[in-house]
This record gives structure tokens, C-alpha cells and sequence, in this order.
């Protein structure tokens, strides 16, 4: 429960601030016209993002396909979070440059392109949610986790809002990708435990008693269950002991990345 709460905690609170960024370009730019285009884009991207978590809750239900793409959500989560801890500050700078490529565009062609930008970004947070939620399995653990987690990235965003000049968002998403870093290695396990009981690595019967060994129910395995909550509370306390000032209030550096302020890198 808890790793679906942080998932959709932390990918719902980077869909609210792509929307209020995208709504608030508009609205400076005097192109209030194109807000419904970012509200259809919403809700196109959740109709994209349920189609497509539903074929891959399908597809995770085939054996053979286990394996793989829990592999495949590991890769793509691991480079999503390095990519965004390097250049989440930028988020602010790099919506607003794709926003005024579309809307220097006239009329219907404006409208599109905002259409399918919100699509493209909410809709790939979506996936990315889907991609990561199919990997746990206790069923009503995950939908109660994810929808405290979704309800949480509401009340976090309305906060956000209000008191955004308090409040570093990118110190809430380095914590939260070290979590996603040791549910990964997780997932890792998982992946290659599966693929080798389908026989498709080499040395297959070697690499499953070795990741058997390794599974949820062994020490090593309780070990990472500990770690998805004793190694972000371990950063946090580090940042909180030697950077007390850039808990609440960010550094003159990150000004200007997000909305009011702040530093939205993962």
C-alpha cells in the first residue's frame, strides 16, 4: 500500500503542476482563449491513460510477459527519475517553450497543439503510474493506496498553491525518487526472477534460486521493504540537518523554476 500511495502521490502532484503551469502560461500570455484546450487535453489523457493501463494489466496477466515488463518499468522509471533530478528545475521553462511553439500558431492549429501537449505530458505521467502500479499485487492494498496517494496530490497541490514560497518541491521529489529507486531494484529482482523461470536468460536455473534467495520473504528482501521508508527519511534528515534554510524556502537558484517558486526535480 504504501508504494502506491507514494507512486500516485508524487506522479498526481507532477500532473496538477504541468496543469497549473500550462493554465497559468495562458492566462500571463493573454491565450485564455486555449484553457479548454488544456482541459480537454486532461481529459483525453486519462481516457489514454486508463486504455492503456488496462492492456497492460491484461498483458501482465500472460506469464511470459511478467518478467519483461517489470524490467521495462524499472528502465523507464530509472531514467525518468536521473533525467528529472538533473533537470526538474527547468520544468517551469521547458512547458512554457513548448506551449508558446504552439501558440504562435492561429486559430485551430493553436488549439491542437495544446490539445496534444497536455495529452502528451498528463497522459505520460498516466502510463508512467500504470507502468508501475500493474508490478504490485495485493489488490485492495493498491487501490486504497493509490487513491490516499491521488487525494494527498490534490491537498498537496492546494497547498502548493497558497503557499508555494514555503514549500520546495524539489526536496519532496528527491525524497520521494529515492523511494522509486529502491522500489526499482525491487522490481529488478522481480523482473529477472521471472524471465529466468521462463527460461528466457541465460543460465536460467542458476539466476532463479539466486533471486529466489532474494525474494520478499527473505532477509535480504525485508531488508529493501525497510529501505522504501528508512532511505528517504535518512535524505530528508540529512537535508534537514546540514540545509535547514532550503526545506522551506528555496535557494535564490531555484526562483523562477516552478510556479511561484521552487524546484520541482525529481
Amino acid at each position: 500500500m504504501v508504494q502506491a500511495f507514494v507512486i500516485t502521490l508524487r506522479e498526481g502532484l507532477e500532473a496538477f503542476l504541468i496543469v497549473a503551469i500550462s493554465l497559468a502560461y495562458l492566462r500571463k500570455t493573454g491565450r485564455t482563449s486555449l484553457t479548454a484546450a488544456v482541459h480537454w487535453g486532461i481529459g483525453l489523457a486519462l481516457l489514454v491513460s486508463a486504455a492503456g493501463g488496462y492492456l497492460l494489466f491484461n498483458a501482465a496477466n500472460q506469464e511470459w510477459l511478467e518478467g519483461p515488463l517489470a524490467l521495462v518499468a524499472a528502465v523507464s522509471v530509472s531514467w525518468m527519475v536521473v533525467h528529472m533530478w538533473r533537470a526538474g528545475r527547468h520544468m517551469k521553462g521547458d512547458i512554457e517553450g513548448r506551449l508558446q511553439t504552439s501558440t504562435t500558431k492561429d486559430g485551430v492549429a493553436a488549439f491542437v497543439g495544446v490539445l496534444l501537449f497536455t495529452v502528451l505530458m498528463i497522459g505520460r505521467e498516466g502510463m508512467e503510474t500504470a507502468l508501475l502500479l500493474m508490478q504490485l499485487r495485493d489488490t485492495l492494498q493498491l487501490v486504497v493506496g493509490a487513491a490516499a496517494g491521488f487525494v494527498g496530490a490534490g491537498i498537496f497541490a492546494y497547498f502548493w498553491s497558497r503557499l508555494g514560497h514555503r514549500i520546495n518541491l524539489g526536496l519532496f521529489f528527491q525524497t520521494t525518487a529515492i523511494f522509486l529507486f529502491v522500489f526499482v531494484f525491487q522490481l529488478l529482482i522481480y523482473g529477472v526472477h521471472e524471465m529466468s523461470e521462463q527460461g528466457m536468460v541465460p543460465f536460467a536455473e542458476a539466476v532463479h534460486e539466486a533471486t529466489e534467495s532474494w525474494g520478499p520473504d527473505s532477509a535480504f528482501g525485508h531488508l529493501l521493504t525497510y529501505l522504501l521508508v528508512l532511505a528517504p527519511l535518512a535524505w530528508l534528515t540529512f537535508k534537514s540537518a546540514f540545509f535547514t534554510r532550503s526545506i522551506l524556502v528555496p535557494r535564490m537558484s531555484d526562483r523562477g523554476a516552478t510556479m511561484p517558486q521552487g524546484s520541482p526535480a525529481r
